[in-house]
């Protein structure tokens, strides 16, 4: 049994849902029963396991920090039975931060990920790779082939195939199963909302992008999606619309995106430490260079410690942190 925290953050406020203690592993009665899903806090993405009569696969590994978790959900579920296949939906830390963990454990492991950033994991380019940009960590993997889309992937006993969903990451794919209508929609829709935008965070413009992989899942008509957050939900059509507002709020006001990314980026890094001296984050967001960027670009006639100090007053108006004394601590 893991106690496993829930935290979605979409939009100026945080949604904290209490630790529940789950049964490993966790079945959904909205899925196939050789689908299995681990619904993991907000510093991993879920974890999606393919039971096959002759093989297995996972989609997705979560942060670095929960490798070792990972490792148990995956063995306990498995049982004597190796893991097969690993794939990316994208390559953010916390959806391949556990890649290393499980190749090492499962030594023929074979792994596949998205082609738009191969050579930078070959070649283990960790500014391409957005770690250090996000102050993130994650450690190296290898990769043995690449989920291309317009083809199919076998995982498990089920076809799967792959579309590409660029915006909330360029390089980005959904998996889409037609038989069961399931889709993995990874950080494109959740029930509430999507992931930060990055590619609008680093100046380029995707919030098109993200329109365009909104319609590409709509006319998939999915009757089950497992999102990288969040639980299973069934009813697509009100996460869609959700979607579309929230995606029509940034485009007419860009720079609350903006305050919504950095905030984001602050909640991970909580998460990660759980306590840090204020001057210490302060210092940590100074030296990341997405937060560089960005107050250079958009917020630099503020004093940037005051600047950081009120992005986190909002998260702990939002119940997300709390502060005591000098000390920062996550909420959640």
């Amino acid at each position: 049994m893991y106690k496993l925290y829930i935290v979605t953050y979409c939009g100026p406020d945080l949604i904290i849902k209490p630790h529940r203690t789950l049964p490993i592993p966790m079945p959904s009665s909205l899925l196939p029963p050789d689908i299995r899903v681990f619904e993991r806090g907000w510093l991993s993405s879920n974890n999606i396991l393919l039971l096959g009569q002759d093989s297995t696969a996972l989609v997705d590994s979560g942060y670095a920090s929960h490798a070792p978790q990972t490792l148990a959900l995956v063995a306990s579920a498995l049982g004597e039975r190796p893991l097969d296949q690993l794939v990316n939906t994208h390559l953010h830390s916390d959806h391949c931060g556990g890649n290393a963990a499980l190749q090492g454990h499962y030594p023929a492991l074979r792994t596949a990920i998205p082609p738009g950033l191969a050579e930078s994991v070959r070649h283990w380019d960790v500014d391409a790779l957005t770690y250090a940009p996000t102050g993130q960590s994650c450690p190296p993997f290898r990769f043995d082939a690449l989920l291309q889309p317009g083809t199919e992937v076998r995982l498990g006993d089920r076809l799967w195939q792959v579309h590409a969903a660029p915006g909330h990451d360029t390089h980005s794919v959904v998996l889409f199963e037609p038989t069961a209508r399931v889709l993995l929609s990874a950080d494109a829709l959740w029930e509430r909302g999507f992931g930060v935008v990055f590619p609008e965070l680093e100046g380029e413009q995707a919030f098109d992008a993200v329109a365009r992989t909104l319609d590409v899942i709509e006319a998939l008509k999915p009757a089950v999606v497992i999102p990288g957050h969040g639980a299973v939900f069934a009813n697509p059509a009100a996460a869609l619309a959700y979607a579309r507002s929230r995606l029509d709020s940034f485009v007419a006001d860009p720079a609350k995106h903006l305050r919504h990314g950095v905030k984001v980026l602050l909640k991970f890094k909580l998460l990660e430490l759980q306590t840090v001296d204020n001057d210490a984050l302060i210092h940590w967001a100074r030296t990341t260079p997405y937060f560089a960027r960005i107050y250079q670009q958009h917020f630099a006639e503020q004093d940037f410690p005051r600047w950081v100090d009120a992005l986190l007053d909002d998260l702990v108006r939002a119940r997300a942190a709390a502060r005591v004394g000098r000390l920062v601590h996550n909420v959640g």
